[in-house]
């Protein structure tokens, strides 16, 4: 007898949809707060046709699932993000590209990779981006989700985008960076004016490729970080995956002023480690303070791993001291439970903040968030809020409320599966009061699938 291995990211709500819906007057149990008003957006893969060979969670196409609010009512739409990869897949009515659990396609005449779009969002100058690390990205409609096309600052841009870009409150400035592992410049950095204008790309040094996922702002610097997934050509050449994690080789965290360049980065050395997300970062005296989700290693790019230390892919909250007066460094674990998807109130990104927010892991062998944590970072406290049995979420969006004076006066939105009535919803959290039951549950007439980044769009919007 045969057995078929089944790919846990193709089933149950990992499983894509194919059908794109909008839909008006969403039930809702319990009362939308009056002054959230807006759009949440999330982006998610959501392979379009069956895969071609081996399927990373990583590789679907993207697909944006939106929940317009306004005045207590609330609409529904999903849209997969039309890139050029996508269209090309969509006239032949198959999968073209292969994924990153398989040799490179060399020989596609198409390119050998395909810009997915389906990592992140950003909001910045009146404008909708869907982010892929990879490349350049995409112009989105708000709120009918249509895709525009790639975005390329006028033709400007001159590295891949990362999917996690960072945006100045107070400035209105977003910092960007894009790598490659493959050929120097290993890795650009970017600054975009609050007016939408890309002021300058830099290249900054690296020893050699690495997949480098996120990066923090402070007021006055930004930190990027020179972490162990590696790639060498050697490898490829003995047979061995060219892109791994070096557990022998030091993490390295680079600080330079936020204007600045090769020339000024400074480096920090920590014992190996991975950080695939940042909460936030910000100065206190002659320090930087680095605050971000860190694991011991990843395999996460190892299609067949041999071996676990007990500890590899599990994160865990961390805090980093960089003295830039001694060169001095200090690591420290935060909390010992495994959680993922850091973020905070975004008007402070780059300044001291009090409350985190991550969603934590549930004791599965695939990522499912079961419940959130609120972190008081000064007071070494947290606080959960539990989605119930069988109800997995993702990644919580910080929507502050208008006017609020108070860090933590807000909520906390996220979708969330109900893995026994096979249902979705977007429930509506109290930042303040995290362990109460939802302030609001909108009833999703479509499941929404297990998906990675999102965004809040402050606002009234009509089509």
């Amino acid at each position: 007898m045969t057995t078929v291995a089944v790919n846990p990211y193709l089933e149950r709500n990992f499983a894509p949809v194919r059908s794109e819906i909008t839909a008006d007057d969403l039930p809702v149990i319990g009362e939308l707060p009056p002054s959230l008003n807006g759009m949440f957006v999330r982006n998610g893969p959501n392979p379009q046709f069956a895969p071609k060979g081996r399927y990373h969670w990583f590789d679907g196409d993207g697909m944006l699932h939106g929940v317009q609010i306004s005045n207590g009512r609330a609409t529904y739409r999903n849209r997969y993000v039309r890139t050029r990869g996508w269209k090309i897949e969509n006239d032949a009515s198959s999968a073209i590209w292969t994924g990153i659990f398989e040799p490179v396609q060399v020989d596609n005449p198409y390119g050998p990779s395909k810009n997915t779009a389906n990592t992140a969002l950003v909001w910045h100058c009146d404008r909708l981006l869907a982010l892929w690390e990879g490349g350049e990205p995409h112009a989105i409609e708000v709120p009918a989700l249509e895709t525009v096309g790639p975005y390329t600052y006028g033709n400007q841009l001159k590295s891949a985008f990362t999917a996690h870009p960072k945006i100045d409150a107070v400035t209105g400035e977003m910092m960007f960076f894009g790598y490659s592992v493959a050929q120097p410049p290993y890795l650009q950095y970017s600054v975009v004016s609050a007016e939408g204008k890309l002021l300058q790309t830099v290249p900054i040094d690296l020893p050699v490729g690495v997949m480098m996922h996120d990066f923090a702002i402070t007021e006055n610097y930004t930190i990027f970080m020179d972490l162990p997934i590696t790639f060498r050509l050697e490898r490829m050449q003995r047979g061995e995956p060219g892109l791994m994690f070096e557990s022998d080789t030091p993490s390295r965290f680079g600080i330079l002023p936020r204007h600045g360049n090769n020339s000024n980065i400074r480096w920090f050395e920590a014992p190996a480690c991975y950080v695939f997300h940042t909460l936030n970062a910000y100065e206190e005296g002659d320090e930087i303070v680095l605050i971000a989700c860190r694991m011991e290693s990843t395999s996460v790019l190892d299609a067949t791993p041999t071996s676990k230390n007990g500890q590899s892919d599990i994160p865990r909250l961390h805090r980093w001291r960089f003295n830039l007066s001694t060169g001095g460094m200090k690591e420290e674990q935060i909390d010992d439970i495994p959680s993922e998807f850091p973020r905070v109130n975004e008007q402070l990104m780059g300044r001291p903040t009090r409350y985190g927010y991550t969603s934590r892991l549930a004791p599965t062998s695939i990522p499912l968030f079961d419940g959130l944590i609120k972190y008081d970072l000064i007071s070494g406290t947290s606080q959960s809020h539990e989605f119930g049995r069988g109800r997995y979420g993702s990644e919580a969006v910080f929507v502050p409320q208008p006017g609020a004076t108070n860090e933590d006066d807000g909520w906390l939105l996220t979708f969330v599966y109900n893995e026994v009535e096979e249902t979705s919803e977007l429930v509506v959290v109290s930042a303040k009061n995290i362990t109460a039951e939802p302030v609001a549950r909108i009833l999703i007439p479509t499941r929404v699938p297990y998906g990675f980044h999102g965004s809040w769009i402050d606002g009234e919007f009509s089509v």
